[in-house]
C-alpha cells in the first residue's frame, strides 16, 4: 500500500466516523442547551432542578456519551466494514472512559487512533485463509473477538501510560506559573483548553483550576472558562461568514456548534476538526490561546466551574469574560477563512440550490 492510498484511506475513514458522529452531537447538544440554559450557577457548576429538564439533560449526556464510540466505530467500518465496526466502538468507549489502576482516557484523539487501528486489525484479520466451516462465523465471532482483544489490551497495557505521562507533564508544566505572568499563563491555559476539544488534557486544565479554586484563586478558572466556548463558537462563525468553505451538513452543524459554545461544550469543535486537523486544531488553539490571555490581563474571574455566556451571572468581570470570548471566536474564523479552501462549487450549494439548478437544466 502506498503513503497515499493510506492518506486517502484515513481522510476517508475519518469522514465516514464524523458522518455517523454528527447526529449524536447534535442531538446531545441541543438536549444539554436547552437544559443547562435553565439552569442555576452553583460551586458544582449549573445545577437543573426542573424534573423534566434534569431528564432532558439526561438525554443530551447519552447523545454524547454515544459521540466518541461511534466515531471510532464508524473509522473503523470504512476501513473494514461490519466486522470492524463493534471492535471500533468498543475501542472508542474505552478510549473516552477511565480504564486501568490510574483511570487513563484520552478522549476524541484516542479513540480515532483506536478506531484506525481496530479497522487495520480486522482487515488483516479478513484476509486469513479459514476452512468453509469457519468462513460464515469470521465476521460476527472470530474478527470482532480477536480484533477488540488485540486493540484493547495494547491500549490499555502500551498506549495509556504515555499518554498519561503526556497529561501528568503538562499538569508539572502548569504547576509550576503562577500570576506573575498573565499573558504567558492565560496563553498556556487558553491553549491547552482547547487542544483536545474536551479531552484529558482539557481536563486536566479543569482540575487545575478547581484546584486554585478551592484556594481561592479563581482567575485562571476565568481564562479557562473563556476559553472552553471558543473552538465552537469561532467555528459557528466561521461557517457563517466563510460559507464556501463547508457543505450544508457543516453549515448545519455551525448552528448546534453555536449553541453548545453558549453553554460552554468544547466538544461541539470536535466533528469539524476530526474532518480537517491540520488547519482546524491550530485556529482554535491561537483563538482559545488569545481569548485566554486577554482573560488573564483583564483579571477576569469565573466562580463556578463552567463556561460559556450561560454563566455570565457568576463572573467578576463580565464585560471582558465576553469580549476575550468575542475576540477569540473571531480569531478563529478569521484563521479559517484564510486558511481553509473553498469547496468545489456542486459541494458547497445547498440542497435546494442543487435542486434548483436541475429543474433550470431540465426546462
Amino acid at each position: 500500500m502506498s503513503w497515499k492510498k493510506f492518506g486517502d484511506d484515513l481522510k476517508k475513514a475519518f469522514s465516514t466516523g464524523v458522518s455517523y458522529m454528527l447526529p449524536a452531537v447534535v442531538v446531545g447538544g441541543i438536549f444539554l442547551a436547552i437544559a443547562l440554559a435553565s439552569g442555576t450557577p452553583t460551586d458544582d457548576g449549573m445545577e437543573v432542578t426542573n424534573p423534566f429538564l434534569q431528564n432532558l439533560n439526561t438525554i443530551g449526556e447519552a447523545g454524547f456519551a454515544m459521540m466518541i464510540p461511534l466515531l471510532a466505530g464508524y473509522i473503523a467500518y470504512s476501513i473494514a466494514g461490519k466486522p470492524g465496526l463493534i471492535p471500533g466502538m468498543i475501542a472508542g468507549y474505552l478510549a473516552n472512559n477511565p480504564v486501568g489502576t490510574e483511570g487513563i482516557s484520552t478522549g476524541f484523539l484516542g479513540a480515532m487512533i483506536l478506531g484506525v487501528a481496530a479497522g487495520y486489525v480486522a482487515l488483516f484479520i479478513k484476509k486469513w485463509k479459514v476452512p468453509n466451516t469457519l468462513r460464515t462465523i469470521m465476521p460476527i465471532i472470530i474478527i470482532p473477538v480477536i480484533t477488540v482483544f488485540v486493540v484493547c489490551v495494547t491500549y490499555i497495557y502500551v498506549l495509556a501510560n504515555p499518554l498519561s505521562g503526556l497529561v501528568d507533564g503538562i499538569v508539572s508544566l502548569l504547576s509550576t506559573l503562577d500570576g506573575s505572568s498573565a499573558l504567558l499563563f492565560g496563553l498556556l491555559l487558553g491553549g491547552f483548553t482547547a487542544i483536545d476539544m474536551g479531552g484529558p488534557i482539557n481536563k486536566t486544565v479543569t482540575a487545575f483550576t478547581l484546584a486554585l479554586m478551592a484556594e481561592g484563586v479563581f482567575g485562571p478558572n476565568g481564562a479557562h472558562r473563556i476559553a472552553v466556548a471558543i473552538p465552537p463558537l469561532g467555528l459557528a462563525l466561521s461557517t457563517f461568514i466563510s460559507r464556501k468553505k463547508y457543505g450544508p451538513d457543516e453549515r448545519g452543524l455551525g448552528i448546534s456548534a453555536g449553541f453548545m459554545g453558549l453553554i460552554g461544550i468544547t466538544e461541539g469543535a470536535i466533528p469539524f476538526a476530526v474532518k480537517d486537523m491540520k488547519r482546524v486544531i491550530p485556529a482554535i488553539v491561537i483563538g482559545s490561546a488569545v481569548g485566554g490571555a486577554i482573560g488573564m490581563m483583564q483579571n477576569v474571574e469565573t466562580l463556578v466551574p463552567h463556561g460559556g455566556p450561560i454563566v455570565i451571572a457568576a463572573v467578576n468581570g463580565k464585560l471582558w469574560f465576553l469580549i476575550s470570548m468575542a475576540i477569540g471566536a473571531v480569531i478563529v474564523a478569521l484563521i479559517l477563512h484564510f486558511t481553509k479552501p473553498n469547496l468545489p462549487e456542486n459541494e458547497s450549494k445547498s440542497d435546494n440550490q442543487k435542486n434548483s439548478d436541475t429543474t433550470n437544466t431540465e426546462n
